[in-house]
């Protein structure tokens, strides 16, 4: 056997959801910037899991459907009231309110297509309402009713801020949500369909990707990367910090990609966002600090800026909690997961790898009383 760790460059399944090729992103096709410039997140939805966009009543019913599904069971919001507050982060929120939705749907366990079809929407439309009621109910405020006559990305600025949200807002959210979909066999993505490989359900499925994608190596480095431009606080230290940095060989998140190798091509839709809110806010240090970091890693290091990288000055101009930069990845995400279940689904296999053996030879099993 030939080990490789972390499994670089083993092709492990075949699917028509997303590829990378020759550091191009696309969803069935599309190229991510054609899709970024021209599409809506409900678009996105639509594409990947049916695999072509939606004609504009296909378009409505899938929003009609999200409309009537973002609501969340009562139990599931007293629930967020049971937290210990102080000591949960957001994600951790989220993955157990996605486990604890799979216990009131009486169809959690009904394996056909299109019962899983229906679960899809139900998570999909329910994954914003979940991350913003978790938001408000830790400050002490009421959760907020979703909208049938909101964007799903404006819905989700609705409900976290109890206020209808501005244009440029609901552009960013939109685009950011596109951006963050799907990326092929991504930590969380393979963790997914190697939960439901077993037959598990999907809201097991989506749990377990929820876990991978709190990792800071993996959704969560968008929330180090706003910790590090809130610590070194203003242009003219960046240099100096960014180089004790790079001496004493400590990673900078949000840069460097296991599968880019000339640059993350989302980086730049959120980097154009980031100028332009930051802007719009009086807050452009972000970005010129943000610019600045990406100069000196970029030409010391040769590792241009992933995705994490500019969403973490998006969502900042935003309004966001930092700690809930992750779950907005999520938020977006899940789009991707569900995908990748009905694909694994629709085509399984039990996904079994093998493991290299580097423990002790055969040994035989010594009496406890005559044990060294």
């Amino acid at each position: 056997m030939t080990v490789a760790k972390g499994l670089e460059g083993v092709v492990a399944t075949s699917s028509a959801i997303s590829s990378i090729i020759d550091d191009t992103l696309t969803y069935v096709g599309y190229n991510i910037d054609d899709l970024a410039e021209n599409a809506s997140f409900e678009e996105i939805i639509y594409l990947l899991w049916h695999g072509k966009l939606p004609t504009q009543s296909q378009l409505d019913e899938l929003k009609k459907e999200l409309s009537e599904n973002a609501s969340l069971p009562k139990e599931v919001l007293d629930h967020f009231k049971m937290y210990p507050i102080n000591d949960v982060h957001p994600m951790g929120a989220l993955r157990t309110a996605v486990s604890l939705l799979g216990l009131y749907d009486e169809e959690a366990d009904v394996m056909t297509e299109e019962a899983n079809y229906r679960k899809a929407i139900r998570l999909q439309a329910k994954m914003p309402t979940i991350v913003a009621a978790f938001s408000r109910v830790r400050k002490g405020l009421e959760p907020v009713e979703p909208r049938s006559d909101l964007s799903f990305a404006a819905n989700f600025l609705y409900m976290l801020n109890g206020a209808e949200p501005e244009a440029v807002a609901v552009e960013a959210i939109d685009k950011a949500l596109i951006l963050h979909a799907d990326h092929e066999l991504n930590a969380s993505t393979f963790t997914a369909r190697v939960c439901v490989a077993t037959l598990s359900d999907i809201y097991s499925g989506v749990t377990a990707a929820i876990g991978a994608l709190k990792g800071p190596l993996h959704g969560g480095a968008n929330e180090q990367v706003m910790k590090m431009l809130t610590e070194i606080g203003s242009v003219d230290r960046v240099e100096s910090y960014i180089h004790e940095k790079l001496a004493n060989k400590e990673k900078i998140m949000g840069f460097g990609h296991r599968v880019y190798r000339k640059g993350d091509p989302r980086a730049k839709h959120l980097r154009e966002m980031s100028r332009r809110l930051t802007e719009l806010t009086g807050e452009p240090h972000w970005y010129e600090m943000s610019t600045k970091i990406e100069e000196i890693v970029t030409s010391e290091k040769a590792l241009p800026p992933n995705v994490d990288f500019y969403s973490a000055s998006v969502y900042h101009s935003l309004g966001i909690d930092h700690d809930l930069f992750t779950p907005i990845f999520a938020v977006s995400r899940v789009s991707g997961w569900i995908a990748h279940i009905l694909e694994q689904y629709a085509n399984n296999r039990l996904i079994r790898p093998r493991a290299e053996y580097t423990g002790p030879g055969m040994q035989k099993y010594v009496p406890i009383n005559e044990r060294a």
